[in-house]
């Protein structure tokens, strides 16, 4: 039913649960989601968390500092379930003082019932999906909101959660420079404590693949990333990933696990979990995970011991999409190994300004943020050949 790590972990735990509803699903979204439920299969759901959350805590009460519900889209799964969800995990739990709770919603399915749902149950952090400030090309992504919907939900959501963030996506098809810059410049306006900038990617299968969606070329697509940098820095939010932006320090804490290699669970289908140094996910299907959890049976659908890496390597990957980067000093003692090889793989891209060494740390410049895979899948290939 679970995975067990073999030894007690006594440090902060992060909790990720996945709700895996939609009204409707995205033209470019690849995440598990089903938009043909019922309140009976959603209740039925909340049932399985909720037997999964106890059998995960029922013999060890762990510190928490953050949980994160996303999805799917968790604001249709309503209220009044998720309130009841975090009730529940709260008795098994010790959830930290000044823990992050945050809860994903797009604009459609937001009320003042939702609302004050969440803010009764401790949630102190709202993502909400807008991606656009055009209602043309919100259409053309398949999104169900206008501009002005989202823009009345952000002012409802103000009322009754303190740390909202912001969803936007940047080379859709046909979208120029001054329509990308005029979207980040309305969503600035509304002074959300967080922003987080994706690049439209069109994975295969999705309706945005199989219409034979053109992207703006690839020297535009840097340019919006490059400018939106630059733009963001002056309205007051720092970048401290790739594609994530905080204004007076308000960075996803949660998120930030991901980055820092920290330990976080996941519940639900299709969530997947960094815990007791394995990584696992559990199946991507509903039906078979509610079936599997009421009834006791496996639901873990793939694992990885991540033993050949140590960690190291996959340390290295996600702390250098991070701004901060990587303290050599740190990385030795957290690796008990040298981080001489992968500061020689990194020195050969500081002269084209893709890399530096700056007060300490191993860092990606932003342009070097642009073409981050290459650079990684190079210095990783370099270690492992390396080692071999």
């Amino acid at each position: 039913m679970r995975y067990t790590p073999a030894a007690p972990i006594t440090a902060p735990l992060g909790i990720y649960i996945h709700i895996p509803f939609c009204k409707r699903k995205c033209d470019y979204c690849d995440f598990y989601s089903i938009c043909d439920y019922t309140d009976k299969l959603m209740d039925r759901y909340l049932e399985a968390l909720i037997v999964q959350m106890k059998d995960y805590f029922k013999y060890s009460r762990r510190k928490v500092d953050t949980i994160y519900i996303g999805g799917g889209t968790p604001s249709v799964f309503g209220g009044k379930r998720i309130e009841k969800l975090l009730r529940e995990l709260n008795k098994l739990i010790e959830l930290m003082p000044n823990a992050e709770v945050t809860v994903e919603a797009n604009p459609e399915s937001i009320d003042e019932r939702f609302l004050k749902h969440l803010r009764s149950a401790g949630v102190n952090r709202l993502s909400m999906g807008i991606q656009s400030a055009h209602d043309d090309e919100l259409r053309a992504i398949g999104r169900l909101h206008t501009f002005a919907e989202a823009e009345a939900a952000y002012h409802l959501c103000r009322k009754y959660i303190g740390n909202i963030s912001v969803d936007l996506i940047y080379a859709l098809e046909g979208q120029t420079m001054e329509i990308w810059m005029d979207s980040l410049r309305r969503i600035c306006d509304l002074q959300p404590d967080h922003i987080s900038c994706y690049c439209l990617k069109v994975e295969e299968g999705t309706p945005l693949d199989r219409r034979g969606c053109v992207q703006p070329e690839d020297d535009l697509q840097a340019d919006m990333y490059l400018e939106s940098i630059r733009y963001l820095e002056n309205r007051g939010y720092a970048q401290y990933e790739i594609s994530n932006f905080a204004k007076g320090g308000k960075i996803s804490r949660h998120n930030s696990r991901y980055w820092d290699l920290s330990e976080y669970l996941g519940l639900g289908c299709a969530a997947h979990s960094f815990y007791g140094g394995k990584r696992f996910a559990f199946v991507s299907d509903i039906h078979a995970f509610i079936d599997g959890v009421l009834g006791g049976k496996p639901v873990v659908s793939e694992m990885d011991d991540m033993e050949y890496w140590n960690g190291s390597g996959e340390y290295v990957m996600l702390k250098l999409r991070t701004a901060e980067g990587i303290d050599p000093e740190q990385f030795e003692k957290r690796f008990d190994q040298s981080f001489a090889p992968y500061a020689k793989g990194l020195e050969k891209y500081v002269p084209s300004g893709l890399a530096r060494f700056h007060n300490g740390y191993w860092q990606l410049t932003p342009e070097g943020f642009l073409v981050s895979n290459a650079i990684l899948s190079d210095l990783l290939d370099g270690i492992l050949n390396h080692d071999m």
